[in-house]
Order: structure tokens, then C-alpha cells, then sequence
């Protein structure tokens, strides 16, 4: 049996691949903000993600049609939104060379150089990442995806993205123990 709102956001979607500006209104006020979350992540740099959301926006408003389970919108956006800027990234890797750069203010920790330097030690290995692996942990710890969201948006099994999941921070707890 579908609730309610299964039902409600079952007919925005229909009415929003029909064409309804409206409707589709409704669901970016629902994503939005997660889809740029997650790829300020990914390209650690604002405007590059806003960007990136805005191009998936098109995308989406094109493709929504062909979105056979409702249910699975939100995955379904975030992915295109990731997409979107890992293409964005690729293209600016081409144009010039990417320099990493450490801000000093806004740190995690406060006056504390304890807790400052394991902000930086783990600013350093998320840097270090490929922006697949960013954008992983992106949809997992800061849009709360649970593993078959999870799977959905990045084309694995729930069991697979799970594993992926688990090396992927073994990697990252190694690397911020050996730092």
C-alpha cells in the first residue's frame, strides 16, 4: 500500500514530465539544496557546483519523463547533479592545472591546534580522493543516502556499493592514522 505522500510525489513527478512548470518547481524546492551539498563536495568549490546543478536542472526537466519509479527521484537527481560536476572537473583539469589550496580560516577546531590539525589531516586525505569517491561519501554523509539510494545513483548493487562503501573509509581511516 502507498502512503500518502508516495502518492503525492508519484503525481508531482507525472505532472512535472507532462510539462507542469509548477509541479517541477515543487521538486527543485525539495532538491536543490541537497544536490548543491553534495556537489560543493565533490568539486570543493561553490560556483562549480552551483553550476553543475543548474546544468542537471535542464537535464532533469528534459529527461523526467523516462523516471519510472518516483520513489527514486531523489538518487536519480543527485546523480545527474554529480555528474554534472565530475564533467565539470574533467573539463577545468584540461583547460589548467588544479591547485588544491588549504583556507586557513573557518577551520573546524577554533583556537585549538589539536583539533585544527585533524581538521586539516582530514581535508587533506578528502582532497586526495577522485571526485567518484568524494561524491560517494558526499550522497552517504551529507544527503543521508541509505545503501539502495545509494546504489541507485551510482549503478552498483546495495551489497556492492556497501563494500565500496567500507574500503573506501578503511582507506581514509588509514590514511589519517599513518598522517
Amino acid at each position: 500500500m502507498t502512503t500518502a505522500i508516495d502518492r503525492d510525489l508519484a503525481g508531482t513527478v507525472e505532472s512535472a514530465a507532462g510539462g507542469d512548470e509548477i509541479a517541477f518547481a515543487r521538486i527543485v524546492a525539495a532538491y536543490h539544496g541537497e544536490m548543491t551539498r553534495v556537489c560543493v563536495v565533490v568539486a570543493r568549490d561553490r560556483t562549480i557546483a552551483e553550476e553543475a546543478v543548474q546544468a542537471a536542472w535542464l537535464i532533469a526537466w528534459r529527461k523526467l519523463g523516462k523516471v519510472r519509479d518516483p520513489a527514486r527521484v531523489r538518487p536519480w537527481l543527485v546523480s545527474i547533479a554529480v555528474n554534472e560536476v565530475k564533467q565539470s572537473l574533467r573539463k577545468q583539469r584540461r583547460r589548467s592545472q588544479f591547485e588544491i589550496g588549504m583556507e586557513a580560516t573557518g577551520m573546524l577546531g577554533g583556537d585549538d591546534p589539536g583539533t585544527a590539525s585533524g581538521s586539516l589531516d582530514l581535508r587533506r586525505a578528502l582532497q586526495g580522493l577522485d571526485p567518484d569517491d568524494r561524491a560517494l561519501l558526499a550522497m552517504r554523509y551529507v544527503a543521508g543516502f541509505n545503501s539502495t539510494e545509494l546504489s541507485t545513483a551510482i549503478g552498483l548493487t546495495p551489497s556492492g556499493t556497501r563494500n565500496r562503501l567500507e574500503r573506501l573509509l578503511k582507506r581514509l581511516r588509514q590514511e589519517l592514522t599513518d598522517g
